[in-house]
């Protein structure tokens, strides 16, 4: 963590008359190899029962980790988590969903520091086809409200890297989140039934979406993000059962996009069991830098070829539109928007777009357009379908 930030962070505790917990005063030990877990829990029990504000401080160094239940709720609402070192979490896997999960806090503030979940060893027993679980969520937040995610570095998750769920008023600011490419389902930042979620500032780099919005967000604001290589950001899939879906009101906006396998998508599955609404989005501001599918509805998602004969989504995706959005495509078509032929998409604009297809023989890019209906507005290319 910069020196001068950690400065700015410590008068600001100061100022607060924040009691300090450290780590280390509990029992951790900074050499990557002591199981520092119950120090931590410890520790968080003394932040999280002052009636004061307080601070639980995890210094320089390596500290390894185990599965761990930060949970409140806590005796004061402004509680602060300064992270110095490396979390490191442990080796193996098991049946876990989560590895660090803070739960029922309001008021929490997390800055710094590196949360390495080094989920290797379960890639690898993906990959060779043997029976591994799901794995485990690198960084939780769950059930809370008000909570602050600063500077964070999060890394090498077994499944998703940080998940929102069940939450409110959530900011994450200044991320940087990473995993290999090849490594399956570490989407950087998945979103659940929550509402009132900011990401700003971050930079993304996985095995899947940099960002994925599951059912149940509403009023989501994503801005200034560096994505890739991944697989973009996506609102979905949704609609994989019977019960009723709903995403609303999200904005993506000022997004560069290298070398992803999408850009901008919206996804459900083409089951009509399914039921629901995606509406009131805005994906704007995007530069595409060799990008797969840079604006995508695809509402026959079915990625088992032939589960899905015949089907169509059950949900209603309407008022969705792309705007300012240019770059290029590695596939010919750059703008596809697939939609249900029992639910057709409703109110879809495209708005200044300028993408190109850099692949062999210097082809135009194209546009795909099935079961929509919508406008263009202000320059478009490749010349749309709409």
């Amino acid at each position: 963590m910069e020196p001068k930030f950690l400065l700015l962070l410590l008068l600001y505790f100061s100022t607060l008359a924040m009691s300090a917990y450290n780590v280390v005063d509990f029992g951790a030990k900074p050499d990557g190899k002591t199981d520092s877990t119950k120090a931590f829990l410890l520790t968080w029990a003394k932040a999280c029962g002052d009636k004061n504000p307080a601070t639980m401080v995890v210094p320089s160094g390596p500290f390894l980790v185990g599965r761990a239940l930060f949970q409140g709720p806590c005796n004061n609402n402004k509680l602060g988590l300064v992270i110095k070192g490396t979390i490191l979490g442990k080796t193996d896997y098991s049946t876990a969903s989560e590895w660090i999960t803070f739960k029922y806090v309001k008021g929490l503030s997390i800055y710094g520091g590196t949360f390495n979940a080094r989920g290797q060893s379960l890639w690898a027993c993906k990959a060779a086809g043997r029976n591994c679980p799901n794995g485990s969520t690198a960084l939780t937040i769950s059930q809370a409200k008000n909570v602050l995610l600063s500077k964070v570095k999060v890394q090498n998750s077994q499944n998703f890297q940080i998940a929102i769920i069940f939450s409110q008023e959530i900011k994450v600011e200044g991320a940087t989140i990473t995993a290999p490419g090849n490594s399956p389902n570490t989407d950087g930042i998945h979103i659940h039934m929550s509402s009132f979620i900011t990401i700003t500032g971050s930079a993304m780099a996985t095995g899947d979406d940099c960002i994925s919005i599951g059912e149940g967000v509403s009023n989501a604001w994503i801005e200034n993000i560096k994505c890739g290589p991944g697989h973009g950001i996506s609102i979905g899939s949704l609609g994989d059962g019977t019960g009723t879906t709903m995403v609303q009101n999200v904005t993506v906006s000022s997004v560069v996009f290298t070398g992803t396998q999408n850009g901008f998508r919206v996804k459900t599955w083409a089951t009509p069991s399914s039921n629901g609404f995606v509406r009131d989005i805005t994906f704007q501001h995007g530069t595409m830098k060799n990008v797969g599918n840079p604006i995508m509805i695809d509402q026959n998602y079915c990625p088992v070829p032939g589960n899905c004969p015949n089907q169509s989504s059950g949900i209603k995706i309407s008022q969705v539109t792309f705007s300012d959005v240019h770059g290029t495509s590695s596939t010919q078509v750059a703008v596809k928007l697939d939609c249900s032929k029992s639910n057709p998409c409703q109110g879809i604009q495209l708005t200044n777009i300028k993408l190109s297809y850099n692949g062999k023989n210097h082809k135009l890019a194209k546009s795909f357009c099935r079961n929509v209906k919508g406008k263009n507005s202000g320059f478009v290319v490749p010349p749309s379908c709409l």
